[in-house]
């Protein structure tokens, strides 16, 4: 007979008796508790929210200014085939003094003239003193623009890059000294044109030659700094002398928005929009999710949009460079300083990270501000508000956009049309647009919007801005 000795065998949990039901059983009986559709896409929208939005009853919003007689140099264009470069002919109209041309075959003779440079890291361009002899259009690098600092010795004035130019008033054939000196700060591809080589063109049409009287003409008038003709005002005077006589003239062409518009076709199965209603209605959970989407695009486009996009609405005298890649102090000092009343700064998040990099490394720090209930960065007590919209590149340059708001104080506003048609928020529709023979419900979405800069230095762009750590760093 045997005997079993010593502690008993544990049963396998897999042989022990049920003793009460099961939790997986149990959830078939139960009612879960269940949060609505979540959307990962969904960002803070800090531009759209801090927009003043106008109301556009007739579609279009005109923006009427003072006449303006001179416009800044503007961005050249270029074609690059393997190391060779070359100026796009119409591109040469963004020039002041041939703003405006419209012979073609004339300015492609006079691209042909240009010749391709290159200069290393401190080589000069210009020399401050020397005869203003050439027309110069940056293709590719950063050049620094430096003159005698005010007790003497060398300042650093400003930065051009891709697409700037130096010496546009060289058309004109004045007798002109360069008043600063331009050295690369890295590599750098110019294209050159000598002023023989251009009056050479000139020489064989008339038309050019004309134009660029005219646009000199211009130039020469009493202007303001915004390009402005001055109203004539006396001041300081006694007795009865003759008062100056003076009008504010208006551009004949002001610009128009259109509003623009985003949208798409929501489309819903009438056995899901009827028989799975409890408890989320999931036509309307189906357009909230619809409607987010189009309120991301809708910033986005704000950003980016080729006709009314802020990145490429900004005047060419608004834009600056960083002074080393990565945003620092000095670059948004300056950028501030170029506006008055800068209401908010915009910037993708790697950029206030990088910016935030150089603060640490010179023992600032941010000094927060509240923004409808959120404590923000700041500097200078203007709020440093986070945008993804503000494109990255693959190098981790971005920009960072400067703006003052309203129409009260001559900024940027949003634009939108509120009292649509089957109007589901200001601006945005949802119209029915019937079931097909599938019984598909289908409905159109439609967000109308635009933005508009009322005078020019209400936008300001601090662009080449590194996100990316340095070694190091």
């Amino acid at each position: 007979m045997s005997v079993e000795t010593g502690t008993p065998r544990a049963q396998d949990p897999e042989e022990q008796e049920q003793q009460s039901l099961s939790t997986a059983a149990a959830r078939n009986l139960a009612t879960t508790t269940k949060t609505e559709p979540q959307m990962q896409a969904i960002t803070s929208r800090w531009l759209t929210r801090m927009l003043p939005w106008v109301n556009v009853a007739g579609g279009a919003y005109r923006v009427n200014r003072r006449l303006a007689y001179v416009v800044g140099d503007g961005r050249v264009g270029f074609v690059q085939t393997g190391t060779q470069v070359e100026v796009i002919p119409a591109e040469l109209t963004e020039l002041p003094l041939l703003r405006g041309f419209d012979d073609a075959e004339v300015l492609r003779t006079l691209a042909e003239r240009f010749t391709q440079r290159e200069f290393e890291p401190g080589q000069v361009i210009v020399e401050a003193g020397r005869r203003a002899d050439h027309v110069y259009l940056i293709a590719h690098g950063k050049v620094e623009k430096t003159g005698e600092g005010p007790y003497g010795g060398e300042a650093v004035t400003g930065f051009l890059a891709d697409g700037d130019s130096l010496g546009g008033q060289v058309l004109a054939g004045a007798e002109d000294t360069w008043e600063f000196t331009a050295r690369a700060a890295t590599r750098t591809t110019v294209l050159e044109l000598p002023y023989p080589a251009y009056q050479d063109v000139a020489d064989r049409h008339e038309k050019l030659r004309e134009h660029v009287r005219r646009r000199r003409a211009d130039a020469d008038r009493s202007l303001n700094k915004s390009g402005e003709a001055d109203l004539a005002v006396a001041s300081g005077h006694t007795g009865e002398p003759p008062l100056p006589r003076t009008f504010a003239d208006y551009e004949l062409r002001p610009r128009e928005y259109e509003l623009g518009v985003a949208q798409t076709v929501l489309r819903v199965h009438t056995r899901v929009a009827d028989l799975y209603n409890e408890p989320m209605d999931q036509t309307e959970q189906q357009l909230r999710l619809t409607v987010q989407a189009l309120r991301e695009r809708r910033e986005y486009e704000l950003v980016n949009n080729p006709d009314f996009g802020l990145l490429h609405n900004a005047d060419f005298d608004q834009r600056m460079s960083t002074r080393s890649g990565p945003p620092t102090p000095d670059d948004l000092d300056e950028l501030l300083s170029m506006r008055r009343n800068t209401r908010y700064l915009f910037a993708h998040p790697r950029a206030i990270a990088a910016f935030g990099r150089e603060c640490n490394r010179r023992g600032l720090y941010f000094t927060p501000v509240e923004v409808d209930g959120h404590h923000l960065p700041a500097w200078r007590g203007v709020p440093l508000l986070p945008c993804s919209k503000i494109p990255v590149n693959g190098t981790g340059v971005s920009s960072i956009i400067a703006v003052r708001t309203g129409e009260d104080d001559e900024g940027v506003v949003g634009l939108h049309q509120t009292g649509i048609p089957d109007e589901y928020e200001p601006g945005l529709n949802v119209r029915f647009m019937g079931i097909d023979d599938k019984a598909v419900i289908s409905y159109l979405v439609s967000a109308y919007f635009s933005a508009a800069v009322l005078v020019p230095d209400a936008l300001g762009l601090l662009e080449n801005v590194e996100t990316a750590r340095a070694n190091g760093s």
